[in-house]
């Protein structure tokens, strides 16, 4: 036998692959950390404060520590529950000190939150500093 014998057997194969082969869903945990994170960078810029960077890195790490415990299933129907995600998002932030961050300044801005140019989803995360 010489290698081309064996080549067009190994298309065939590669090529009656099942769709198995493939995640059928994206990884709820990374898509989590992507989505936790581009709503911190809107909830800073939003309030045109620079986000405290350290702090927002512990937030994803503390979130993914919170899914990571969770069952396969439960991480994903939190995927595809807007308002369990926000409860996550809420705990990471408070878990990561970033309800600490910019406390005088993010405290008074809750207070006059509808002055804020925020969409009301953010604002589970502006109650943080009002306690």
């Amino acid at each position: 036998m010489n290698g081309s014998d064996d080549e067009p057997g190994l298309k065939h194969r590669a090529m009656a692959s099942p769709p198995a082969d493939q995640p059928a869903a994206p990884d709820p945990v990374r898509q989590l950390r992507e989505t936790f994170r581009r709503h911190l960078d809107t909830f800073y810029a939003t309030l045109k404060l620079a986000p405290p960077y350290h702090s927002v890195e512990q937030g994803i790490l503390h979130l993914t520590r919170i899914l990571n415990a969770l069952p396969v299933e439960e991480r994903q129907r939190i995927a595809n529950d807007p308002a369990a995600q926000w409860t996550c998002f809420r705990e990471a932030f408070v878990a990561s000190g970033l309800n600490m961050k910019h406390r005088g300044i993010l405290a008074g801005l809750a207070r006059r939150r509808e002055t804020l140019d925020l969409p009301a989803e953010y604002h589970c995360l502006l109650d943080t500093f009002l306690t």
